[in-house]
């Protein structure tokens, strides 16, 4: 269960990335509200995750999932660069996170 947390956790993160984008320094209310949500949802599973996780693993998977997944959706989202040096290093992002996980004791 603590992996679950960390992925969804992660998963909360790039919500919570790509939203503030959208909360234009916080001053539309509905996205600042939504990015907020999603900031205090992805911190409570991380530290529920880190229960049992190690935190250097565990916070290198989030941030990591965030990371990744923030510059793919900037690049659905935001038409940002997919030049084929940004597209090697996250495929080195996910390479560390799956390494981490590989080479975790099992929990």
């Amino acid at each position: 269960m603590p992996w679950i947390y960390l992925v969804v956790a992660g998963v909360l993160e790039i919500g919570w990335a790509i939203g503030l984008k959208y909360t234009d320094g916080f001053s539309k209310p509905l996205p600042t509200v939504a990015t907020l949500l999603a900031m205090a949802a992805s911190m409570t599973l991380l530290a529920m995750s880190l229960r049992t996780i190690p935190v250097g693993t565990g916070y290198a998977v989030w941030t990591g999932i965030g990371a990744v997944g923030a510059a793919i959706a900037g690049m659905i989202l935001f038409d940002e660069s997919r030049a084929i040096g940004r597209l090697i290093c996250i495929g080195l992002i996910v390479g560390g996170i799956v390494g981490l996980k590989m080479f975790t004791p099992a929990i």
